[in-house]
């Protein structure tokens, strides 16, 4: 029932005279999909209740992290040591080195890892890093593919085939952005002509794998395969950035699962976050020892953060990752997500409803589109009206989904039978009102 009082409006009237937009972050606001944010006032498991006490079922998880649902207790309890120990030191600690051990013995194409804060912070860093080992000062991105938000990362495709991009946010200078190539994901064509015109320039080649900013939008292993090798024979750097995949996807990232697909498999650099914080603000970057060792204090590439490596963080991140790492963990997680996956195409079928979707370890994605897109320019052809009446639907019924067209899901191992049921039947039933819309 409906409380006379909306404090979520009430708590979002409140922030928007503070906050610009009322968000910390602009996704938050809904504005891609209207109405009222839901200000969360705590979490459990797969479930967290919103300020007028309402639960929802929740398939964002901070967007990733929560990959064990909200407050497992082994992690509660990492947490809670590590808070009484202290907030912060300014100084090394011995978590620091456990966590980057764990993450250099699940990840091979890893010799050493630097802890920073933030996806961006670490996307940031692995550019400059390519940059200053190279001694080149062109990069490669591909449209539909977000990488937090440094300046020369904030930027779309230009007007023509292999073209350098466009500022995106005011505020960047287009001379910041003059040496980013921004190419069409999965588009070998593009790829070959741009290393044919830029290959001695380019540093890196920086990719989502699994593109978690376009929705969900797998790279092809064919065109995964020509990434390698043109940057392998260009000397340029292949970066994955697995800020949502690592950890989430498989134990060893997207990039075990396109090493089962292509013999040998790596790349050159790797940007991880989300998961290995387990909710904290923790991020890394990593990569061969060679690489690496051009870091401050061993090499010329400057890099710092007085909260990298924070204690609290870093017993967040040990307690889930030793969780994940348990015989079957992945399996599991994995056989759910499919089964949410399969349960909406079937009710979107039985409805009439275009309807395609995709998954991979304990992350998802659908599209209002008989078949998946391939990139970008496919993803925009998605219908946004039906996509908002969609998601109000499910969240008035209490299953909270991103509150926008182009964002991922999430499955978290909290997540039940029950709720993945709930959920579909939940979403039968709006599909039914889509058809008559």
């Amino acid at each position: 029932m409906t409380p006379s009082i909306d404090h979520n409006q009430e708590l979002f009237d409140r922030a928007k005279q503070l906050i610009p937009g009322g968000v910390n972050s602009p996704v938050r606001a809904f504005k891609a999909v209207g109405g009222t944010p839901r200000f969360v006032q705590r979490a459990q498991g797969a479930y967290f209740w919103d300020a007028n006490g309402k639960r929802h079922i929740d398939y964002i998880g901070s967007w990733g992290p929560m990959i064990l649902g909200h407050g497992h207790p082994a992690v509660v309890e990492a947490v809670q040591k590590a808070v009484l120990e202290g907030f912060s030191y300014g100084a090394p600690t011995e978590r620091e080195v456990e966590l980057a051990e764990e993450i250099v013995g699940l990840v091979p194409s890893i010799e050493m890892v630097r802890l920073v804060s933030s996806g961006t912070e670490a996307a940031m860093s692995a550019i400059r890093l390519a940059r200053g080992a190279t001694g080149r000062s062109k990069i490669i991105k591909f449209e539909g593919c977000y990488h937090g938000h440094a300046d020369a990362l904030l930027v779309k495709a230009g007007s023509g085939l292999a073209t350098f991009g466009n500022p995106t946010s005011a505020g960047v200078p287009p001379e910041v952005v003059q040496h980013t190539l921004v190419l069409e994901y999965n588009n070998v064509a593009q790829l070959d002509e741009a290393f044919a015109l830029h290959g001695p320039e380019i540093a890196c080649l920086m990719i989502e794998p699994i593109a978690g900013n376009m929705n969900f939008v797998r790279a092809g292993v064919p065109f995964m395969r020509r990434c390698r090798e043109l940057c392998t024979q260009h000397g340029a750097l292949l970066v994955f950035d697995e800020v949502m995949t690592g950890f989430r996807v498989a134990l060893g990232g997207a990039q075990s699962v396109y090493a089962k697909a292509i013999p040998g498999f790596k790349p050159d650099l790797s940007v991880l976050g989300k998961v290995i914080g387990g909710g904290m603000p923790l991020a890394a970057f990593g990569g061969p020892r060679a690489v690496m060792e051009q870091l401050a204090p061993l090499g010329p590439v400057y890099q710092a953060g007085t909260l990298s490596g924070n204690p609290v963080a870093t017993a967040c991140g040990l307690a889930t990752l030793k969780e994940i790492r348990k015989t079957g963990f992945f399996d599991g997680l994995t056989a759910k997500t499919r089964s949410l996956v399969d349960g909406l195409k079937a009710a979107a079928a039985q409805e009439g409803v275009p309807f395609s979707a995709d998954c991979e370890g304990g992350m998802f994605g659908f599209f209002l589109l008989p078949e998946l897109p391939q990139n970008y320019p496919q993803v925009m052809k998605s219908d946004g009206r039906r996509f908002n009446q969609l998601f109000h639907g499910l969240l008035d019924r209490g299953i909270y989904i991103a509150p926008a067209l182009y964002e991922a899901g999430f499955v978290s191992s909290a997540h039940t039978e029950a709720d993945l049921s709930e959920t579909i039947s939940t979403a039968k039933e709006v599909f039914r009102g889509l058809v008559s819309a």
